[in-house]
């Protein structure tokens, strides 16, 4: 094997672990939200608002304290500290009149629809055995979440899909970035201002535990601050169609994580579409990107 094979499989091994690492974050976000929100420790706003300042106070002290308390010129960029603070707050709404199944088709049809249609139209190309993966992973979702889901409340649903397309948009302008941590440290820097806003408007409604208050930190600095650093890093080598198409694991690893760590039922329907999901995914993400025009 060339020197440069070897490099390539490497980098090829190295963007997969990094991915596996930051899918499991997003569907950690998943489940501590499901937590948090559904037992009514905390409500939608003030979640949000906690989960973005604890984020940025954990990846300030991580990141920009050994630096001096300053993070490299040219990391911060308002646009996706917005799309950040968009997609955190929209979220946590919709996940308040959603069903699992169901926030789960719209949220990730929406990802797929912004960055797999912002790949096309950029020139990126399915090669067939991504294409074939693909489609068996979007499959292998749908068998899982359709049978249970009924017509969503409107308002959930766009919130949603609004939700979606925010994360669409701040992964697609995390491609290109030098410096995952800075860049991540300052969107959350940038999108606390927009989370303190909000949590102020809401002062008198907001409902906060001790117990609501620790989920949303965590949330804030392990699963997303730490989780999103990661999935910047991955994001160079899979190009916008693979990074699209891995996030259809997520729903599937929550479901998986909700059975093991919160006594979820396991049922067949559950191991076949992990199966189709997860090799699909695998078969999508596997090789090289698709060629371009």
């Amino acid at each position: 094997m060339s020197e440069s094979a070897k490099s390539e499989a490497r980098t090829s091994s190295a963007t997969i672990l990094l991915t596996a690492v930051a899918l499991a974050a997003f569907a950690g976000n998943s489940l501590i939200a499901r937590v948090a929100l559904r037992e009514g420790s905390i409500d939608a706003v003030g979640f949000t608002a906690l989960r973005i300042l604890g984020g940025a106070g954990f990846l300030w002290l991580l990141i920009a304290l050994p630096k001096g308390g300053r993070l490299p010129r040219g990391s911060c960029d308002w646009r996706p500290a917005v799309m950040l603070f968009a997609y955190a707050i929209t979220f946590s709404l919709a996940y308040l009149e959603l069903t699992a199944g169901t926030g789960a088709l719209i949220l990730f049809g929406a990802v797929q629809i912004t960055m797999i249609g912002v790949g096309l139209v950029t020139g990126e190309r399915f090669r067939p055995r991504q294409l074939a993966g693909a489609l068996v992973a979007v499959g292998g979702l749908v068998y899982l979440t359709l049978p249970g889901v009924a017509a969503p409340p409107l308002r959930g649903a766009i919130l949603m899909a609004a939700s979606g397309v925010a994360w669409g948009v701040y992964s697609l302008l995390g491609r290109n970035v030098s410096n995952a941590a800075a860049a991540t440290t300052a969107n959350f820097m940038l999108a606390a201002p927009l989370a303190l806003v909000s949590g102020a408007a809401m002062l008198p409604s907001l409902e906060l535990s001790s117990s609501g208050v620790w989920w949303a930190i965590l949330s804030g600095a392990i699963t997303s601050g730490l989780g999103y650093i990661v999935w910047y890093l991955a994001l160079p080598g899979l190009g916008s169609l693979r990074a699209g198409v891995s996030q259809l694991t997520v729903p599937v690893i929550a479901a998986l994580g909700g059975a093991a760590l919160l006594a979820e039922p396991v049922t067949v329907r559950l191991a076949l579409s992990a199966v189709a999901t997860l090799g699909g995914v695998a078969l999508a993400v596997a090789g090289r990107s698709g060629s371009r025009r």
